[in-house]
């Protein structure tokens, strides 16, 4: 029998932006935080100020979409400020402004579990949660988020008492790791009547979790890039588990979307 300590977070937006990277003049957005921004919420919240290993299980719901307009800049790595061309001089250097797209959910609730490998962090992230030393955000900068409920929960590898669906916790979607959908422990709804081979309801993503900086330039000239650790998920609400199953499982029988390693 596997249990583990986990944070258990529920989160509220008015309003908010997670930018897919592939997006420039309409700023899409996923459905739901990626990995790596919530990771990143979680470090500057606790004033970590290097990498802390942590599984993270994302699930929640937003009520529709809309499209906003917002402040645009564009600049070239060298060039020289035209005024015919550029409405912004930043010493000798000419910057661009103009208008995007930008795409935002609204009203968006979030259940995020989270369980970091070192777990003498449970208390340290529970407080950073609870007693936030700067207000939360989560997307842009400007995407504020109410913190609605922190708790700490057991999170156990068992059989469900019956049928679970994601549903049980307030109608939300989940990022489902491709691994656990694979290994038909996580079943899809409806999967009978789906066309072709593909059984796996949902969209499928691959999601930024974790970077290292990778040089690859010289000693003398070093040039860093971010090398992404990603996961592929599928994003769906059409999830449930059998009571024939094992899964992970907080305290009120609510599912939580990690994999055995990390």
């Amino acid at each position: 029998m596997l249990i583990m300590k986990a944070i258990r977070v529920k989160l509220w937006q008015d309003l908010v932006n997670y930018k897919k990277p592939t997006s420039f003049q309409l700023k899409e957005t996923y459905p739901l935080p990626p990995y790596s921004t919530v990771i990143g919420m979680i470090h500057t919240l606790c004033g970590f100020t290097s990498y802390h290993e942590m599984k993270i299980s994302i699930q929640g719901k937003y009520f529709s979409k809309v499209n906003d307009l917002a402040t645009r800049y564009e600049f070239k790595n060298g060039m020289t400020y035209d005024a015919t061309r550029h409405q912004i001089k930043v010493d000798n250097y000419g910057v661009s402004r103009g208008i995007s797209t930008v795409e935002l959910l609204v009203d968006l609730e979030l259940l995020i579990h989270i369980i970091p490998e070192d777990p003498a962090l449970v208390p340290v992230i529970e407080k950073a949660f609870k007693e936030p030393i700067e207000y939360p955000s989560l997307g842009r900068r400007e995407d504020i988020a109410t913190i609605q409920a922190v708790d700490v929960v057991e999170v156990e590898k068992r059989k469900p008492k019956e049928n679970k669906s994601v549903n049980i916790c307030d109608d939300y979607n989940a990022y489902v790791p491709i691994s656990l959908a694979e290994s038909n422990v996580v079943r899809f709804k409806s999967q009978e009547s789906s066309v072709g081979r593909d059984k796996l309801l949902g969209t499928r993503y691959l999601l930024t979790e974790k970077y290292e900086r990778v040089n690859h330039g010289t000693e003398k000239a070093p040039k860093f890039f971010r090398k992404w650790r990603k996961k592929d998920v599928i994003y769906s609400s059409r999830i449930f588990v059998s009571k024939n199953d094992v899964f992970f499982l907080d305290k009120d029988d609510c599912l939580v979307f990690i994999e055995e390693e990390v």
